[in-house]
């Protein structure tokens, strides 16, 4: 064997052991490092989900809002059309009649209840019913 050889062999040997030193000292910090970089990017995930959950809620409130708003402007709406009708109503007892007459010839009202002079509805009092017909 020449020395070359030797110095060859000695260097593979020296080479092959830093190799074995560096990967006995690098894996664990490898493994720590790796773990770091895991645990950072769930930390990021968790952080994208909150701030998902956050503008999610803030959607529903603002929809509720607009829902509560619309909500307001169509009871306005029909106090104000109630308010319309209540006082053309008012002291217009013609108009009253015609609706009356108006509800008795579409023939949607089978019963009539008449006030007696107490003010208080005839209650069907007289009437009876044998098989269906009216007596």
């Amino acid at each position: 064997m020449s020395k070359e050889d030797l110095v060859i062999g000695l260097v593979a040997v020296v080479c092959i052991g830093l190799l074995i030193c560096a990967g006995l000292f690098g894996y664990p910090v490898y493994k720590v490092w790796q773990k770091e970089k895991a645990g950072q990017a769930e930390l990021a995930q968790a952080e994208w989900n909150r701030q998902i959950s956050i503008q999610e809620a803030k959607a529903f409130e603002e929809s509720a809002k607009y829902k509560a708003n619309a909500e307001i402007i169509r009871a306005e709406g029909i106090a104000k059309a109630n308010e319309i009708i209540g006082q053309s109503l008012k002291d217009n007892d013609a108009y009253l009649r015609y609706l009356w007459i108006q509800g008795l010839q579409d023939g949607s009202s089978e019963v009539i209840y008449v006030p007696t002079e107490g003010q208080l509805p005839i209650l069907e009092a007289g009437r009876s019913v044998y098989r269906g017909e009216s007596l």
